[in-house]
């Protein structure tokens, strides 16, 4: 067996900010499960071809509990404390599987599908704005975060008035460059603050997801979890997507053409574009058990950390990878997880985007970039990937 590598590939290359690292693709090629070393010393593995990170997500002999695996990032704790009641990402079935029976009715596609015109509103009271202030702008705040905390705010009945403590929490908690101590100050912060909501809506129930949930059979700790673990996942990865995804189009000016012919529709953008950004790049799973795995034994306690980055750019499942093609039908990536722990809000986050980038094109028909793309700060520092700030200008119109 070759020697471990020793640490998880996380630098991309100068210039091509929606490359993953170049060092996965080598390793996808060469030795698609192979040992690494982690940051607390334990010698685990990492998964990087797309039928080895399906095969360990769709797994029940590998667990997503905290308090088993090793982190794969430097600066964290050398040890996880178990999962918070109501956090569904860090615990297994049958736990898992009563929190998802629960909600798993209420984002069905009908069901999402339903939120469509509210998302055009919101969309075109953002975009009206930014119209009426004038370029040039910065997207992130002026449209691609309120977009998707409006939409979660409204359907789990917590004040937007409150969003920008609400997205804080969930940056601390998805950076990898901040101490222990501070995520677990906000999850705290967070959880205590969805507890007093949910004591409120027991109180006096309004017409939402936190306040139908009251009547289940959760307690008010299981419920509070509950609700920070939605309002986190809401607020993060679909306001990353809608401004990493304007800077990819906006960069790939043959893409944005033909997106703007028609000769792309609204699924193929953002299937294609949840494949070639994968802002959820990396996830870990635990050995229950002694688990046979492309061709190597992975012993009970390993950690094998996925590459979801890694997967959706294998070329053995989708053709010349490394280019975005809006006319590929990107079926089976991993941008969403895969398995019983795949985004329970995946469809809320596709109804956002199908609505969000026709929108924003529509209404600035020559929007471009402000900046050079080099200059656009990148979240490097976080293991959901985006851009801290989107410049963005615009001609006015007479």
């Amino acid at each position: 067996m070759s020697a471990p590598i020793p640490t998880l590939p996380t630098t991309r290359q100068a210039g091509c900010p929606f490359d993953p690292p170049g060092e996965l693709a080598e390793l996808r090629e060469r030795r698609p499960l192979t040992r690494m070393v982690y940051p607390d010393g334990h010698v685990g593995w990492l998964a990087t071809s797309h039928e080895l990170v399906r095969a360990v997500l769709a797994d029940s002999r590998f667990s997503s509990r905290y308090e088993l695996m090793h982190l794969p990032f430097p600066g964290g704790p050398a040890e996880l404390p178990p999962a918070m009641p109501g956090d569904m990402t860090g615990i297994d079935a049958p736990e898992h599987t009563r929190y998802r029976q629960l909600l798993a009715g209420k984002f069905t596609v009908r069901r999402m599908g339903l939120l469509t015109e509210r998302v055009k509103e919101i969309c075109a009271e953002l975009l009206e704005t930014m119209a009426q202030q004038g370029p040039p702008a910065d997207l992130v705040p002026a449209f691609a975060q309120p977009v998707p905390a409006l939409m979660i705010c409204e359907l789990l009945g917590v004040p937007y008035a409150d969003h920008e403590f609400f997205q804080q929490q969930a940056r601390t908690l998805t950076s990898t460059s901040v101490a222990p101590k501070e995520q677990g100050a906000a999850m705290t912060t967070l959880y205590e603050y969805l507890h007093d909501l949910v004591l409120a809506k027991r109180k006096a129930p309004t017409d939402d997801l936190l306040s139908d949930l009251t009547t289940s059979d959760l307690s008010d700790v299981e419920l509070a979890g509950l609700g920070s673990f939605l309002l986190g996942a809401g607020l993060d990865t679909s306001s990353n997507m809608l401004a990493l995804g304007t800077f990819a189009l906006l960069t790939n000016p043959g893409q944005l053409a033909a997106l703007r012919a028609g000769q792309s529709t609204a699924d193929q953008t953002v299937e294609e574009l949840l494949r070639y950004l994968t802002i959820a790049h990396t996830g870990a799973r635990v050995a229950r058990t002694d688990v046979e795995l492309g061709g190597e034994l992975v012993r009970a306690g390993e950690t094998v950390t996925v590459s979801m980055q890694a997967a959706n750019r294998d070329p053995t499942r989708y053709p010349d990878p490394d280019t975005l093609d809006l006319s590929r039908h990107a079926a089976g990536h991993v941008a969403l997880g895969y398995g019983i722990h795949q985004c329970l809000g995946q469809q809320l986050a596709r109804v956002e985007m199908r609505v969000a980038f026709p929108a924003l094109l529509e209404k600035f028909p020559t929007l471009r970039l402000a900046v050079d793309p080099v200059d656009v700060p990148l979240r490097t520092d976080s293991n959901i990937y985006g851009v801290h700030e989107l410049p963005v200008t615009w001609d006015r119109t007479s």
